[in-house]
Order: structure tokens, then sequence, then C-alpha cells
């Protein structure tokens, strides 16, 4: 029997992966085509995000990656709407290619979560 809940799950992890894609993935690679520090952030990142997901969390190879991906993102979204008042954090990314030299570190974390093999576009 198909269970509906797994597909709604997935359905709404890509939407949050998509919507992440358009506001911090696609910027975020067009700024480190241009600055090789920023590259270097993001790779950095990215690798961390993998060793969380695939060490960190307990049958992961049980749950497809995009929902690992998506709730990973959506946890930092929350940790930042909590924390924005008390210590200034956003989780916008930066508004131009410039600016991303100057990125966060949940601005960098975030574009990441785009970077992972399962999440690159053909």
């Amino acid at each position: 029997m198909f269970l509906l809940g797994p597909a709604l799950l997935e359905v709404s992890a890509r939407k949050i992966l998509t919507r992440l894609h358009k506001t911090h993935g696609v910027p975020a690679l067009a700024a480190a085509a241009e600055l090789p520090a920023l590259s270097a952030a993001l790779d950095q990142h990215a690798a961390a995000v993998r060793d969380i997901l695939e060490l960190g969390v307990q049958d992961a190879a049980r749950v497809p990656v995009s929902v690992l991906l998506a709730g990973y993102a959506r946890g930092l979204l929350d940790h930042v709407r909590e924390a924005a008042a008390e210590h200034g954090m956003t989780s916008a990314a930066p508004g131009d290619l410039g600016s991303w030299a100057n990125a966060d570190w949940v601005q960098l974390r975030l574009a990441s979560v785009c970077l992972h093999p399962s999440q690159q576009l053909a």
C-alpha cells in the first residue's frame, strides 16, 4: 500500500529547497564564481552539512536526502527567527554579488545546503 505521508513530506521538502536555491543558492554560486574566498567558504560549509546529515542523523540512510536537507534548513531558519531580535541575525541572502564577500555564517550555511550533490541541477 502506498503511503501518502512520505510523498507529501518529499513534496514539501522540494518546495523549501527550491525556494532556498532561488534565494541563496543561485546568488551565492554566481558570487563564488568571482570570489575565490567565498567559493572556499561555501565548500567548507557544504562539507559540514554533508557530515551532519551522514553522521549526525540517526537512520539518515532511510530518509530521503531532500527531506533531511529541508529539515536542516528549516531548523536554521527557526533558530534565526528566535535569535533575530536578540542578536540581530538574519537569514536573508546578501543583496548583490559583492555583499556575499561579507556573508555571515547563517547565510553561507543556507547557501551551502544547495551545494549538496543531491541538489545539483542538471
